[in-house]
């Protein structure tokens, strides 16, 4: 999928702009010098006074804390934010080897509440979360007062040339205000800062080291932090890989002016793990969306002939109980590339996707059984699955500035918002439905109005003090794709790649595969590494029933 994806950017370049960059909040996006070495050495350690979390803010046992860093690492005696942190203490203080830091993904998730790791890490770690600066309880940004505004940035994946107009009108509207409400602190949101912030954390918990678990986005940060400061990687575990120079400025001359998701490839993951639903559902009888002598290849045929009649219009879902649910062409797109994200999910979407090819065949028609499942709203970009964390209950309106304001200014992107949409519609014969969706949701970063002058764009390749290791699904992963994690594992300066034969977005600690498990607890203990080309099995297929202990 990777040799497509090369071949759809040499279809279309579109020049870069260059623009001008100073300390303050500067306009457009551009390639600029990161400051060199490690500048939070120049910053006062935090204190982090813990504290019981009051509430319901954190599990049980739960300690919480807030943690003041500089607004700009190039004033560190200026101006504070505060960042908020969670920490479940070690069960086992007496051997405790030290704290490992996490992050969830996004960017703009929250991640104050750690998720739950292994018995082992539980035991020989404090475990840390911190919502970044910018996000939910630390001091956060937004670009408006007003829900509905933010809302805005978010828009529904537009087919027609006046949804493409519309949602580049309202985007423009919330990007053009954004600046002045939400202050200075809009154009310091880069992945270089957070990393700048994340060793100011380190060094307040006595560490020497960094030891680190990424999802998602959480990647980036993590790979942004081992070129900052690669002598203080202790261990870093980076699940579901962002290449660094395609979320940044592009492999190749030229790709800066491309849209920062149109570089990933992230729907070109999503057909690779739709292929693999397809494959493993003509397999098994129990696949409700299969039909008798069912092949991949006709299972697609049939796929593809229900996006083509959901584009013309939605299809009504009646369910036992006489409720009626309009499904609308991005509603289905939206809700297979949210079930993608987990290799479980086959079990629930296929009924679902027979339901909806039912009704459209007969739309006048009951669908049979009920439609128990809502229609999910659109995925969180580039996040991990929320139920491994407390994220499930961010208000997505306020995730929206959170996201963009991390993206944009970390990425470059073409500054004509109507670029966008050609290069979706260029990706579209690759991954239909999933091309739109994904590169869509970068219409913010074309108008976006602020860059960070403090945004690390490399180099990717320092040797680390220790290597670093990386996770990928190499069955498909519908937001990072496979083939990313292993070219990062060969840019990164000391790396080593751990598969897992499965399809999702992420697999560590999250109770799908023991064998991934077993090999991050020896990393993360004893910094042990898996052989080199190790793949885990799955532990079971998609359709099969999931253990009792579930």
């Amino acid at each position: 999928m990777r040799t497509g994806h090369t071949a759809l950017r040499r279809g279309l370049t579109l020049g870069t702009v260059t623009l001008a960059i100073s300390a303050g909040l500067t306009t457009g996006a551009s390639a600029v010098t990161p400051l060199a070495g490690p500048d939070a050495d120049r910053a006062a350690t935090p204190a982090l006074d813990w504290v019981p979390c009051p509430g319901e803010t954190g599990p049980p046992g739960s300690e919480c804390a807030t943690a003041r860093v500089p607004l700009s690492y190039r004033d560190p005696t200026g101006p504070q934010i505060s960042l908020a942190l969670t920490k479940r203490p070690a069960k086992d203080p007496q051997h405790k080897i030290g704290t490992v830091f996490t992050n969830p993904g996004g960017p703009g998730s929250s991640g104050r509440i750690p998720p739950r790791l292994s018995p082992t890490m539980s035991a020989r770690f404090d475990i840390v979360g911190f919502d970044p600066r910018g996000v939910r309880d630390s001091t956060p940004v937004t670009c408006s007062d007003d829900p509905a505004e933010d809302a805005k940035l978010n828009p529904v994946f537009p087919v027609t040339e006046a949804e493409e107009a519309a949602a580049i009108g309202q985007v423009g509207e919330v990007t053009a205000r954004c600046a002045q409400h939400a202050g200075p602190l809009l154009g310091h949101m880069s992945t270089g800062n957070v990393a700048r912030d994340l060793d100011l954390l380190r060094r307040a918990v006595g560490d020497q080291q960094l030891t680190y678990i990424g999802t998602s986005y959480g990647t980036h940060l993590g790979e942004v932090y081992a070129n900052l400061f690669p002598q203080r990687v202790r261990a870093m575990v980076l699940d579901g890989v962002l290449q660094p120079q395609e979320w940044t400025t592009g492999r190749l001359p030229g790709q800066s002016g491309e849209p920062y998701i149109y570089r990933i490839g992230s729907y070109l993951g999503a057909q690779t793990a739709l292929n693999t639903l397809l494959r493993e559902c003509a397999a098994h009888p129990q696949c409700q969306f299969g039909e008798p002598g069912a092949t991949e290849q006709s299972l697609h045929r049939k796929y593809d002939n229900l996006l083509a009649t959901m584009r013309r219009g939605p299809v009504a879902l009646t369910d036992s109980h006489g409720e009626t649910q309009q499904i609308t062409y991005q509603d289905l797109v939206g809700r297979m590339l949210t079930a993608l994200y987990t290799w479980d999910a086959a079990a629930y979407i296929t009924p679902f996707l027979q339901q909806v090819y039912l009704a459209a065949q007969q739309p006048a028609a009951t669908a049979p059984g009920p439609v128990n499942v809502p229609v999910p709203a659109p995925p969180r970009f580039f996040r991990a699955d929320a139920g491994a964390t407390s994220g499930e209950d961010e208000p997505q309106i306020a995730y929206n500035t959170w996201h963009n304001a991390v993206a944009c200014t970390d990425t470059d992107n073409p500054r004509d918002p109507r670029a966008v949409g050609r290069y979706a519609r260029l990706a579209e014969p690759a991954a239909p439905g999933f091309a739109s969706a994904w590169i869509y949701a970068g219409l913010p970063c074309a108008s976006w109005p602020v860059t960070d002058p403090d945004r690390y764009t490399g180099p990717w390749n320092r040797q680390t003090a220790n290597p670093v290791l990386l996770v990928g699904d190499r069955l498909g992963d519908p937001a990072t794709p496979y083939e990313d994690a292993v070219s990062t594992s060969h840019l990164l300066g000391r790396a080593r790649l751990l598969t897992a034969d499965i399809a999702g977005h992420g697999v560590a600690y999250d109770g799908r595969n023991q064998c991934v498990d077993q090999w991050l607890d020896g990393y993360l203990t004893d910094l042990t590494l898996p052989p080199d080309g190790t793949v885990c099995a799955a532990d079971r297929g998609p359709f099969d029933p999931p253990p009792a202990s579930r």
